[in-house]
């Protein structure tokens, strides 16, 4: 998508600056990470709305107010290394690139992937770490990983991801309902739901 498109004041005072607590580090990501890049054209004026949009295959984009919400809440520094669940549109991993040092995203569908990949290598994103994983849950290779994040739904916390998040990490999970935070220090894991949520289940879920 080429068009210029303007970001609306809205966007940032009405959606993601009071989700990040006007966290300025966080508010340039997003004025430097356009949405409508990582939409369809046909979704162009809906891009900076506060609204989940579909992206195909029964999947979304977050709102950007829930994105804000849990970019602040990884509590980020820039030489933290991240790994996502769920690369989604690419839109997710790119604001966190912009706050840490490498991004390590995964995603099950691959024409999801494959749309996400194309569009983090044309802005570009070095920094993002792209793998299609059908089958396993993360990217071990890399782990221990200092934050993770995942975008879609289970039932409760993956032991997997658990054992892939480093001593001292913190981790967001959707789980039941609620945004679970997890810690582990000294390998004793503490599990605190942050607030009700509302996200696509987990594929092969």
């Amino acid at each position: 998508m080429n068009r210029v498109v303007n970001i609306p004041e809205s966007y940032i005072k009405s959606a993601v600056g009071p989700a990040c607590d006007w966290d300025e580090k966080i508010i340039q990501a997003f004025i430097k990470t356009p949405r409508h890049k990582f939409l369809d054209e046909a979704m162009l004026k809906m891009s900076y709305a506060d609204d989940a949009l579909p992206i195909g295959y029964g999947q979304t984009i977050s709102k950007p107010s829930t994105v804000a919400y849990m970019t602040k809440a990884l509590d980020l520094s820039p030489e933290h290394t991240v790994l996502e669940i769920g690369s989604g549109s690419g839109f997710q991993a790119a604001i966190l690139s912009k706050l840490c040092k490498t991004v390590y995203t995964v995603e099950r569908v691959p024409e999801l992937h494959r749309r996400a990949y194309q569009i983090i290598k044309r802005i570009p994103l070095r920094n993002v770490k792209m793998k299609f994983e059908p089958t396993k849950l993360g990217w071990t290779e890399f782990a221990p990983y200092d934050r993770i994040i995942a975008t879609a739904e289970g039932k409760s916390v993956p032991q997997e991801l658990i054992d892939q998040l480093a001593d001292g990490g913190l981790m967001l999970v959707p789980a039941d309902g609620k945004l679970m935070k997890v810690t582990k220090i000294d390998n004793d894991v503490k599990i605190t739901p942050l607030t009700k949520c509302s996200f696509v289940d987990f594929v092969g879920a």
